[in-house]
């Protein structure tokens, strides 16, 4: 089981997906049962999760992840810390990211 997210920790797109961007969204596909939601295959996010997706490098800690967005959207850090936590949380309870460091 995937330990609580933290800002502090790094995370990456788990070994068992493949994810594309298709039509301005990212679609991540499980390459073994029992990743994402049960009844869908597909998992999908819009322009947000796609930003926060592709910073999702293995490299940066959650926290410096989102000092990039709050720069770059001009939005409240504490703000974009929260969303960044709530979507890996997410992601990392369907199995979709994983802790890197």
């Amino acid at each position: 089981m995937e330990d609580r997210v933290t800002l502090d920790g790094v995370y990456g797109p788990s070994k068992d997906i493949v994810a594309r961007e298709i039509e301005g969204e990212v679609v991540i596909i499980p390459l073994v049962s029992g990743i994402g939601d049960m009844e869908d295959e597909l998992f999908t996010l819009n322009e947000t999760g796609r930003a926060v997706w592709r910073k999702l490098d293995g490299a940066r800690t959650l926290r410096e992840v989102a000092r990039e967005l709050a720069d770059e959207f001009e939005a409240p850090a504490d703000v974009i810390e929260s969303e960044v936590a709530g979507l890996v949380a997410a992601l990392a309870a369907r199995r979709m990211v994983t802790r890197k460091g």
